[in-house]
């Protein structure tokens, strides 16, 4: 029998290409001898955070030589002229405010673009956009939480008090639970704006097929059907006349799932009126002052508790701060009001958020998603309780979970995807019992007291949470064996590294039978996969890899079913090994290859395999060659539509260093713990992991956006925006898995993409608070905010 791939470490096919540099990004396409022609755009970008604009004379730009256009709100009309969409509209969202592709009458933050130069090449575009005067009238700028609520000044004119919306969720009555129990306390808690930051910034080329009469658009993007939708419906294309292609992506994280960026219409636009392809790609200061940001919330927790510290109710509030738009609806609060409660069971519950308009750049998902904010509340909390009873905070943690005989879990609650919160599956005594072992947890008290007598300050901290993966609405793959056995696998989401070539093919191997190497995956291309969602909320395992399953399950069918005829046997007593489908225990067998032959009756031989499958030499005459219900092709299509997300889990812990002299914090040993059910591939999971534990440190001790009051963003470059070095990262991550399988799909599979960043920021804090003894409420956290907070706890 072939040897079973899943749950095993297979090596990446991707690797090889991308160490020799041959990977094609969207700023490779049509640049060598098979792109002459092309064109390159600029965008002139708002110096301001809040102004109206007056006038914009792009007359100095109309003659320069290598120009070919400039365009302004006033050259857009029909569905251009109008706002961008809200993706995600939502009930609560009352007052959702879109950007224009280009900026009308006002602009809401530094970068949002006003007017777009196409040239002979970038150079060009970028001295033709300084040419351009515009004439603003600088109006007051909101920028923070603080200034938002405080309302003084208004964002949007028609948006009261600079609420574009506010949700309550209730689950018993938690203030009068909080009141009745034994013991209560307060928290005010604040996590910062940060960003995700790609190696490849946002980029989108497109050419127009004047005699095809279609549009071709690559983009670098997390959802190519979604771009293809919305460049569609803006350019009132026919959706079948629009192919998106997503080629190698470097980096995405969240910032690349919003579609339509102005530019992907912009681009396209320009690109059928020109007649010529046209290339956008965006530099590095574009990427910090005009894509997207996250994170930026305060909160406040009241809790009520009883002397073993179980929650008996849990009231919380927070503001989040969405920018100057809301593209993106309201998915970041909600994740955060609803995965808050991690693997706790909270008592009665309430929580209401407000998210509030700021003139500084629009917040769309980040890597976790709304889930890092949450578990630093719920987490924070928990360590509170311990630290106001006396009590282990491993054992306050334990008192408090959901116990495995209690799955599905329902909270009572409603998540991102419109269902409810129930969790399906998942064993959190027993992850925790492997996180202390790990980290040593009973026996730090001995390494503290040995630091001790060397001058040195450590502390040890520990968080959990819960993460929904894979929702919905739908996934679908296209498996298809070629005539020499080869199999291509399609499937409509995208790639940015997560190593869909490599998993998506053990996925295949094993359901069809086939060799690894003789599979090949293709990801983000529209002509290949129309119907898709998109690459978010670690989704693709789930979503993808459940619809390849079921699609390689109709392919091995049917392919038994035609070995069945022409074997002469019944498909009970055939096998597929090795691409090669036999008769158990016989020598009769006919490969995978034939049988794709053999599958589409031919009117024409091109050569000697096709000649065996013209209809004068297969099949009974009596019979119509393709039989009803059947289709040519040795191939099959399938789709995995969910009742509602997965639930991953997990479990961090941390041992810290603080110096005494500097403040400086250095992270000694670090440890996780988790579940996503069965694993594809291990190797995989555990790069996922490391990957994101090095994010959630950036997240946790470096990584902050800082505005000044009139909305200008002062580190928008790598020189000033500090990201954790390898130096910053442990020098070896313990990780240890749980596996309890997924009831939902066919895998028992759940995400793996964000989990490795959810609860660093509350590990971090925990660590710091038990090094130093005095609580840490805010991230991230430099050594001189540490400082600060010593001098206060001596004062």
């Amino acid at each position: 029998m072939t040897t079973r791939l899943m749950g095993q470490p297979v090596a990446r096919v991707e690797d090889r290409r991308f160490l020799l540099g041959e990977g094609r990004y969207v700023d490779d396409v049509l640049t060598g001898p098979d792109g002459p022609g092309t064109l390159h755009a600029a965008v002139l970008r708002s110096p301001h955070a809040h102004a109206r604009i007056l006038d914009i004379d792009v007359s100095g730009v109309l003659d320069v030589d290598g120009v070919h256009a400039v365009y302004t709100y006033d050259d857009l009309t029909g569905p251009m002229a109008e706002p961008l969409p809200v993706l995600i509209p939502h009930p609560a969202l009352t007052h959702g405010r879109t950007q224009y592709a280009l900026a009308r009458d006002e602009v809401n933050h530094v970068g949002e673009a006003i007017a777009f130069v196409v040239a002979e090449d970038r150079y060009l575009a970028e001295d033709a956009v300084d040419r351009i005067v515009v004439d603003y009238e600088v109006l007051p700028a909101v920028v923070g939480l603080d200034a938002a609520r405080a309302a003084d000044r208004l964002v949007h004119d028609d948006v009261p008090g600079n609420v574009g919306a506010r949700l309550e969720q209730t689950v018993g009555d938690a203030p009068a639970a909080i009141a009745a129990a034994p013991h209560r306390l307060a928290l005010d808690l604040e996590i910062e704006r940060s960003a995700c930051m790609p190696m490849e910034g946002r980029g989108t080329v497109a050419r127009w097929d004047r005699d095809a009469d279609r549009l071709v658009l690559w983009s670098s993007t997390q959802t190519s059907t979604g771009v293809r939708a919305a460049v569609a419906a803006k350019l009132g294309l026919d959706i079948g006349r629009v192919d998106v292609i997503t080629p190698d992506v470097g980096g995405g994280f969240g910032v690349k799932i919003v579609h339509p960026w102005p530019e992907e219409l912009l681009v396209p636009m320009a690109a059928r009126a020109l007649d010529r392809p046209v290339k956008f790609t965006e530099d590095r200061r574009e990427h910090f002052v005009s894509s997207a940001h996250e994170r930026g919330q305060t909160q406040h927790v009241e809790v009520g508790f009883d002397d073993d510290g179980r929650l008996l109710g849990l009231d919380v509030e927070f503001w989040h701060d969405h920018g100057a738009y809301t593209p993106y609806g309201l998915i970041v609060p909600i994740i955060t009001s609803t995965q808050l409660l991690g693997p706790y069971k909270p008592g009665a519950y309430r929580v209401a958020f407000e998210s509030m308009y700021t003139n500084t750049v629009i917040v769309t998902p980040y890597r976790g998603a709304g889930r890092p904010q949450g578990c630093f509340a719920m987490e924070r909390t928990m360590d509170a309780i311990a630290a106001y009873l006396g009590r282990d905070r491993a054992e306050v943690r334990a008192v408090n979970f959901i116990r495995p005989d209690e799955f599905p879990y329902d909270h009572g609650l409603v998540f991102q995807d419109g269902r409810a919160l129930e969790y399906d599956s998942g064993d959190y005594p027993a992850s925790l019992d492997k996180l202390r072992k790990l980290i040593d947890w009973d026996g730090f008290a001995g390494f503290r007291r040995a630091c001790a007598e060397q001058g040195r300050t450590v502390g040890i901290g520990l968080a959990c949470y819960v993460e929904g993966t894979g929702v919905g609405p739908y996934e679908g793959a296209h498996v298809h064996v070629e005539t020499t056995g080869k199999v291509k696998v399609a499937t409509g989401l995208t790639t940015q590294g997560q190593s869909h070539a490599t998993a998506f093919a053990q996925i295949v191997a094993d359901e069809l039978g086939v060799r690894f190497d003789d599979v090949e995956v293709v990801t983000g291309d529209t002509r290949r996969m129309p119907y898709a969602v998109g690459t978010f909320a670690s989704r693709a395992a789930v979503m993808s890899g459940s619809a390849i399953h079921k699609a390689a399950r109709r392919t091995r069918e049917k392919a038994l079913r035609l070995a069945a005829d022409a074997l002469e046997a019944s498909v009970e007593d055939l096998e597929i090994v090795d691409g090669i489908v036999g008769v158990r225990g016989t020598d009769r067998s006919i490969p995978l290859g034939t049988l794709s032959v053999l599958s589409n009756p031919l009117r024409y031989a091109f050569d000697e395999a096709s000649q065996a499958a013209t209809q004068f030499s297969v099949g009974d005459s009596e019979l119509p060659p393709v039989a009803e219900g059947e289709q040519p092709g040795l191939e099959g299509t399938d789709f995995y539509s969910p009742v509602h997300a997965t639930f991953a889990s997990g479990m961090h812990a941390a041992v810290v260093e603080t110096d005494p002299a500097t403040a400086e914090i250095r992270i000694l040993r670090y440890a996780v713990v988790h579940d996503c059910g069965n694993l594809i591939n291990p190797m995989v999971v555990e790069g996922q992991i490391h990957g994101g534990v090095a994010q959630g440190i950036g997240g946790a001790l470096y990584e902050r956006m800082a505005y000044d009051d009139s909305g200008q963003l002062l580190n928008a470059s790598f020189m000033d925006f500090l990201m954790p070095y390898v130096s910053e990262i442990p020098d070896a991550i313990d990780i240890d898995h749980l596996e309890t399988p997924s009831p939902l799909n066919p895998l028992g599979i759940k995400g793996a993409g964000e989990a490795g960043v959810i609860p660093v920021s509350a590990v971090i804090a925990a660590a710091i608070s038990d090094a130093e003894g005095f609580p840490i409420t805010a991230m991230p956290i430099s050594p001189s905010d540490l400082h600060t907070l010593r001098e206060e706890h001596r004062a």
